[in-house]
């Protein structure tokens, strides 16, 4: 079955959502125009029930079927942009400088939006459905923040489902697969700290710079002779902040970066070989390693059953040949990992089409994209609270 008609004859007005949107972007959990605008559309379409300042800012709305009683599940889109100035030139871009939606979460939620007016509408299925919109995935932790706030006893969730779009999968098309789909996201410093002097004199110094950049050497080993060749980990050290003069060693040099994995298992392991490094590395040299390392996002693990129905809802929609059901694992991060570990559910991706990348300056969500998408809200909606 190819996309709903109603999706169809729904698209013009979710795209100037979708634009509106876009327009007005607003970062993390300061989202209270866009969950405003979000409350408002949702009180138009009649939903049943609306609940606002949930994981701060997030917006829930609960649609009851007319095929009688049964259960709960969750849809859910991100709400918030990010931090980059825009340069689409669009004439529906970013009004608010150093802000822009750089990675569709405008039309997440426009999507969201036409499939909960969709529902409201036909109301084709038993039990409940329940629409979320989410704040501050981009590193805010959002979705912890609403599964904290009892977002899955208060409307008895029982599975929930996300989407992403995809630049350079076609539109019309969709992936995903089962078990770990995105990685965890977990941030590190290191702090190295030497004795500085005179640059001319590095004998009566400890170079904090040379034991910086054996660390940053070192850490690659991780990857390539720690970590399970079959396995997947990411250790990037993207900072290296030390000195202020030419002629100076200085006292310290201070390293920070990112470590992607995809089982707890291996995230274990490289924040523990992380610490063993810098400590002896620095040890050796007559320094020592102070180490901060932060646990991010948890890896975004799709449960079995739930990937293989949302699979085959696409395949519904797209065609023969057009869902790949073992799309490779990313090692980027999302907060709907919080979500698929409180309820089994499945994250999956639709494609943007040939467009710039996510969190580009360039990046723009595809409008053509809007009724796939709300085509699959809608069908999986209804196949899994069918009567």
């Amino acid at each position: 079955m190819p996309i709903l008609n109603r999706a169809a004859e729904l698209q013009n007005e979710v795209t100037e959502w979708r634009r509106h949107l876009h327009m007005n972007p607003e970062l993390l959990f300061a989202v209270e125009n866009t969950s405003a605008f979000v409350e408002r559309k949702l009180k138009e379409f009649g939903v049943d029930e609306i609940v606002t300042g949930l994981g701060r800012t997030g917006v829930v709305g609960l649609i009851r079927g007319n095929l009688g009683t049964g259960r709960t599940i969750g849809l859910r889109a991100d709400m918030d942009a990010l931090p980059i100035t825009e340069t689409t030139g669009k004439p529906w871009a970013s009004t608010t400088p150093g802000k822009m939606h750089a990675c569709g979460h405008d039309g997440h939620t426009a999507m969201l939006l036409g499939a909960a007016k969709y529902l409201a509408e036909t109301r084709n299925f038993a039990g409940n459905v329940a629409v979320i919109f989410q704040p501050a995935e981009e590193g805010g932790g959002g979705g912890n923040e609403m599964v904290k706030d009892g977002l899955m006893e208060r409307f008895g969730i029982e599975e929930v489902y996300g989407m992403h779009n995809m630049p350079g999968m076609p539109v019309g098309q969709f992936g995903s697969r089962v078990g770990p789909i995105m990685a965890s996201t977990d941030e590190f410093s290191i702090t190295v700290k030497g004795r500085g002097g005179h640059a001319a004199q590095p004998h009566k110094t400890v170079d904090p710079i040379t034991v910086g950049a054996q660390i940053v050497n070192a850490l690659q080993t991780i990857a390539s002779r720690t970590v399970d060749p079959l396995a997947s980990i990411v250790v990037s050290v993207t900072k290296f902040n030390a000195g202020f003069a030419h002629n100076v060693i200085p006292e310290q040099a201070v390293l920070a970066g990112t470590v992607r994995a995809l089982t707890p298992e291996v995230r274990d392991t490289g924040e523990a070989r992380i610490r063993q490094i810098a400590e002896s590395l620095a040890g050796a040299y007559g320094a020592t390693a102070e180490i901060w390392y932060g646990r991010n996002y948890p890896v975004t693990v799709n449960h079995a059953d739930e990937t293989a129905h949302a699979l085959a809802v696409a395949a519904t929609i797209a065609g023969d040949g057009k869902v790949d059901a073992a799309l490779d694992p990313m090692m980027g991060g999302e907060d709907f990992s919080y979500m698929l570990l409180a309820r089994p559910g499945a994250f999956i991706f639709i494609g943007n089409g040939d467009t710039a990348g996510l969190h580009h300056p360039a990046y723009d969500f595809n409008d053509e994209v809007i009724p796939h998408g709300i085509s699959y809200w809608v069908k999986l909606a209804e196949a899994r609270l069918a009567a």
